[in-house]
């Protein structure tokens, strides 16, 4: 049992002289908790998007082969490029916006400032967990209808599908998609989930002190 536990403990006695006592000991524990909490959120997108920047441009790079078949597919030299930059830019502003949640959650001086700090960074989660996932389901969406349409090879092998094989063809292409971003829902689930919800208990744990 840690320090903020006995210290709830205390908060639970009806000596209202003990509650204040604990109410003073609480609060900087959970503005440090807290601050942890962001700053490891901070660090986790951070990750996520040098992550994405090596999958993305390392193959591009690297490879003239690939590069040229994105060319095909994309119909123009640019679009590839202006879309992915597209991408990390508003990852980049959300990653903004989650250091500024961060920074003012360091240094609030009250427990009502820093509820609102809390609430202000599950927003920032929530719509920035909300963005990646619309963003990878219309990348699929996008990425199999020019692969269908512009692809040379995969033109060459669907030219003499029938009804029923294209409509299997589609069936397979929606399940995969589903099953690809139901885990990637999963794995922002378990990597933000978890910190979120810890977040979330010290907000409860504040609303007590402000009472």
């Amino acid at each position: 049992m840690d320090g903020l536990d006995i210290l709830k403990k205390s908060w639970n006695k009806d000596d209202p002289n003990q509650r204040k006592l604990s109410a003073k000991d609480i609060y900087p524990m959970l503005h440090k908790k807290s601050s942890s909490i962001a700053k490891t959120l901070f660090y986790i997108s951070i990750a996520e998007l040098v992550f994405w920047i090596i999958v993305s441009f390392i193959p591009y790079i690297c490879s003239d082969n690939y590069k040229e078949r994105l060319d095909k597919i994309y119909d123009s030299e640019h679009l590839f490029t202006v879309m992915t930059i597209l991408s990390f830019g508003i990852t980049i502003l959300f990653i903004y916006l989650l250091f500024r949640s961060y920074k003012a959650i360091s240094v609030t001086d009250s427990a009502k400032k820093l509820m609102e700090n809390i609430i202000n960074t599950r927003k920032v989660i929530k719509y920035y967990v909300l963005y990646n996932l619309i963003v990878f389901g219309f990348s699929l969406f996008f990425g199999f209808y020019y692969a269908l349409h512009n692809d040379p090879e995969t033109v060459k092998n669907i030219a003499n599908f029938g009804p029923t094989e294209m409509t299997i063809m589609y069936l397979i292409l929606f399940g995969f998609s589903a099953l690809l971003i139901l885990l990637f829902w999963l794995f922002y689930k378990l990597i933000y989930g978890l910190l979120l919800k810890r977040l979330n208990r010290n907000y409860k744990e504040l609303e007590k002190i402000d009472d």
